[in-house]
């Protein structure tokens, strides 16, 4: 299986310093971040690593989702997964993701409501990222539209 690489190039105290983190094994972009904006209401047009958490975990979780509804015997016709990583004070010190709050609406073909609530969750207990994150809290919201 292949290995994917990101870099980040950082300039100055965490402060007052900023970086640019670039997603170099796809090569599809460079994205400012900085400490202050992390930790703001307004990220200001800078990510920071809980939105890219949030992104990969949304994509797995899309993935897996896919895969155990079809092993279920259903179909996907559409998912819309949204990820939400929450920073927080870490008990020992710091900051930690405190929170992973998963939500996805399906349209799906050939499963009822129970079903479709089995295939989610063994979707979000089997996701590569959900594993990888396994010391954070991660919530699901799951419903057929």
């Amino acid at each position: 299986m292949p290995t994917r690489t990101a870099r980040t190039a950082w300039n100055g105290d965490l402060q007052n310093g900023s970086g640019q983190v670039e997603l170099t094994s796809s090569g599809v972009g460079t994205y400012d971040v900085s400490f202050p904006k992390r930790t703001a209401d307004d990220a200001g047009g800078t990510t920071s690593p809980e939105e890219l958490i949030a992104a990969a975990h949304s994509a797995c979780y899309s993935m897996a989702l896919s895969a155990e509804i079809g092993r279920a015997g259903g179909t996907p016709q559409s998912l819309d997964v949204t990820a939400a990583a929450t920073l927080g004070p870490d008990p020992a010190g710091g900051f930690r993701i405190s929170e992973i709050a998963l939500t996805v609406r399906a349209e799906v073909e050939g499963l009822d409501a129970a079903g479709f609530d089995r295939a989610a969750q063994a979707a979000k207990d089997g996701c590569p990222v959900s594993k990888a994150l396994a010391g954070t809290t991660i919530t699901l919201d799951a419903a057929l539209d």
